[in-house]
């Protein structure tokens, strides 16, 4: 049984059924990961494009090393030292790439919409590994792997994302997968890094680091992404830690356990203390691992999917 798309652009839209396919399969890929010999030939003989116009660490090699414990053949580009600086289009990339038997492409790009364009310019099955701002799914689905390796379950769990929401693709993708799921959600930070209509995602919205911290179960820190944002959207970093950095002292205020989660990279001292990302409560390489079992699970399901509509 594959999903009902023949792409991964967003988990906007995903119906609960897939995403629990999507999770369901991780779990299995995960054991093969355990294995002596981690590697299966289940996309032996598909080629797959990783096409990455962003810096990227985690996600890409995560890709290239799912692709590999399937078997697949594997096409790496990256903007720098391409036709790109000599003024070739996005468009005509892809369909010179193609042109070359490409059955899969995962693509990151700093425009949001990307993966979606694509879609309409060749036949390969499409894969959103982060689109500017918009969404960037399969962080949301390890996340959510994550948490229900650890509480057997997502519906009823009380999630907050923390920090650059405005900026946030994971911030997106999450709300929209644990929604779904049946998961409540709160997101905080300050309000120049609010995005405009957040409450009508069907989300809390918080401007207290304490209060989101009392209603969590879970709490997923979001990296300050100065790179995307334009000046004065606060003070200083120094009084950002202050107001909405998670430390050691704010934690130990709290009369419970709460998970902490990153999807990384992590600015230490900055959105977190550093032996808080690194306690025992810390999930965040936990995460990683899980990283590349559902990546494995969407290469897979999408292999050999020939129906479907496009998820948005």
């Amino acid at each position: 049984m594959g999903l009902q798309s023949r792409h991964l652009l967003g988990l906007e839209g995903v119906s609960k059924d897939d995403i629990h396919l999507i999770l369901d399969n991780a779990v299995s890929f995960k054991e093969i990961l355990k294995r002596p010999i981690p590697k299966v030939p289940t996309l032996r003989g598909k080629t797959v494009l990783n096409l990455f116009y962003e810096a990227s660490t985690r996600t890409r090699i995560s890709f290239e090393l799912a692709e590999k414990r399937l078997s697949a053949d594997t096409v790496n580009f990256s903007k720098t030292g391409s036709s790109v600086a000599k003024g070739e289009t996005l468009k005509d990339t892809i369909r010179n790439i193609e042109a070359m038997n490409i059955d899969m492409v995962v693509v990151r790009h700093a425009a949001a919409g990307v993966p979606l364009f694509l879609t309409k310019c060749v036949d390969a099955a499409i894969i959103n590994a982060g689109d500017g701002m918009h969404e960037h799914p399969t962080q949301a689905l390890l996340d959510m792997m994550t948490l229900r390796e650890k509480y057997g379950k997502l519906g009823g769990l009380k999630v907050a994302i923390l920090g650059d929401v405005a900026h946030s693709r994971v911030a997106r993708s999450n709300i929209f997968g644990l929604l779904t799921m049946g998961a409540e959600v709160m997101v905080c930070g300050p309000k120049t890094l609010m995005p405009y209509g957040i409450d009508e995602m069907g989300v809390e919205v918080s401007y207290s680091v304490d209060a989101a911290l009392e209603w969590a179960d879970v709490i997923n820190i979001l990296r300050i992404q100065l790179e995307r944002q334009g000046k004065g959207l606060f003070p200083s970093i120094r009084e950002y830690h202050t107001e909405f950095g998670v430390t050691k002292k704010r934690l130990e205020k709290m009369d419970k356990v709460i998970t902490i989660m990153h999807p990384g990279p992590i600015n230490r001292g900055v959105e977190l203390d550093s032996d808080i990302a690194d306690s025992e409560n810390s999930v965040i390489l936990k995460q990683v691992t899980n990283g590349v079992a559902v990546r494995m699970a969407v290469l897979y399901l999408l292999s050999g999917n020939e129906g479907g509509e496009e998820s948005s």
